[in-house]
């Protein structure tokens, strides 16, 4: 079930659209005037197979969310690389969307609006990009509200909006970061459904950053297991769970198994609480 973080590249099964992403040795550290450096992230290696879906779990300050910017190119790497396909990242990538925490739709635009926001700011909108907005908001049952504003929206479909956007584009790529931590429980569970309807319909290769483990073992192929001070890689744990996933998995024992075997790392470390074992 365990695996160390270098290992040969095998394509994924929903490869097809989506590319690997390779990180070398990446490591970032904040220098500070007048006081010591911060090392937030050690040397990371992990290979992300195309089509893959990958989540990054940890307490908070890991690393896990500097990572995923690293990727993404709104940070810079102190140490090493990442290779997004066959391209080293130095500045955000059009074919690497990114999904926060927060929606953030801009509250005069309606919902179809937002959605083709970030082709009308490069310059890309065209029938084919409003055909494939379209599209989305269809499959995520959006389509009947796309003139509405996001005022008129609760907080899951918001967040629906801010999936469709990332994927309007048809990136190759797509981050992650805790898009799901301010909803309630049942609101989560229905959106790790659509997220992943939509993953096997349109392949992407995803990392996904959460501190919710039972949320990565549910999603993901592999957990990429962090730990704090300074961030790192501790494991990677396969996760041997059929897909397609249904709300049936959450009772099966193999799930309860595999959410108990990353907490144990956790626990190992002193990080659920006490003293480290």
């Amino acid at each position: 079930m365990v695996s160390a973080p270098a290992e040969k590249l095998v394509a994924h099964p929903l490869g097809g659209g989506a590319e690997q992403i390779a990180i070398d040795s990446a490591a970032k550290t904040y220098l500070r005037r007048g006081a010591p450096p911060v090392e937030a992230l050690r040397p990371t290696e992990l290979l992300v197979k195309p089509g893959e879906f990958v989540s990054l779990v940890g307490p908070s300050g890991c690393g896990k969310t500097t990572l995923l910017k690293l990727v993404a190119g709104l940070d810079h790497a102190t140490g090493g690389r990442i290779v997004v396909g066959d391209r080293t990242v130095r500045k955000p990538d059009p074919q690497v969307s990114v999904v926060f925490q927060k929606a953030a739709l801009l509250k005069w635009y309606t919902v179809e609006q937002n959605v083709l926001l970030p082709a009308r700011i490069a310059g890309t909108l065209d029938k084919k990009t409003r055909a494939r907005a379209a599209e989305l908001l269809d499959f995520i049952g959006l389509a009947d509200f796309k003139n509405r504003y996001p005022s008129e929206l609760s907080g899951g479909m918001q967040q629906r909006v801010s999936i469709a956007r990332a994927l309007a584009g048809e990136p190759k790529v797509l981050l992650m970061d805790e898009p799901f931590s301010a909803l309630d429980e049942f609101t989560r569970e229905v959106l790790h459904d659509e997220l992943l309807r939509l993953w096997t319909s349109h392949p992407k290769t995803v990392i996904f950053v959460t501190h919710n483990i039972s949320e990565a073992v549910y999603l993901s192929d592999r957990v990429a297991v962090m730990a704090p001070r300074p961030g790192r890689i501790e494991a990677i744990v396969d996760i041997d769970l059929p897909r397609p996933r249904t709300s049936a998995l959450r009772t099966d024992p193999r799930f309860f198994e595999t959410v108990t075997t990353i907490r144990s790392y956790f626990s190992k470390a002193g990080a659920l609480g006490g003293e480290p074992a």
